[in-house]
């Protein structure tokens, strides 16, 4: 199969950086992937799982935690606020977390903005569980 570009960055730097036959993540709008040959495109990326696959056919899962997107002149560019390979992820540290998350989204007396924050936190725990099952 065909391959391009990508580049994969997070603020703490670029991550990934050669050629690929496909990237899979989620946007705001739901789920997109890019094959060889995509049009221009640009969109924010929600959370959720994301996976990569390479010329030799191997697929690496990450969780993807925002951010953006664009595919400009065949070669794509990710930045995400958050990107973890399944092998960097934590599983007890992830399932500690989700759990202090629904303890405290259970407490009576949050406010709106604590809900909205407690919120996130459970679904980022969940997105990182996700991917490593």
């Amino acid at each position: 199969m065909a391959t391009f570009p990508l580049q994969i960055g997070t603020p703490d730097g670029l991550l990934f950086d050669g050629e690929v036959e496909r990237v899979v993540c989620r946007t705001i709008t739901g789920d997109l992937a890019i094959l060889t040959g995509h049009c221009n495109y640009v969109t924010a990326l929600g959370m959720g799982e994301a996976h990569i696959v390479l010329p030799d056919g191997t697929r690496r899962n990450a969780a993807c935690i925002g951010g953006m997107l664009s595919m400009m002149n065949g070669s794509c560019r990710l930045l995400a606020t958050t990107w973890e390979w399944q092998e960097d992820i934590d599983r007890e540290r992830a399932e500690a977390a989700k759990e202090r998350a629904q303890a405290k989204l259970n407490e009576t007396g949050i406010s709106e903005k604590d809900y909205k924050i407690l919120s996130a936190k459970l679904q980022r725990a969940l997105v990182r569980l996700s991917v490593t099952r």
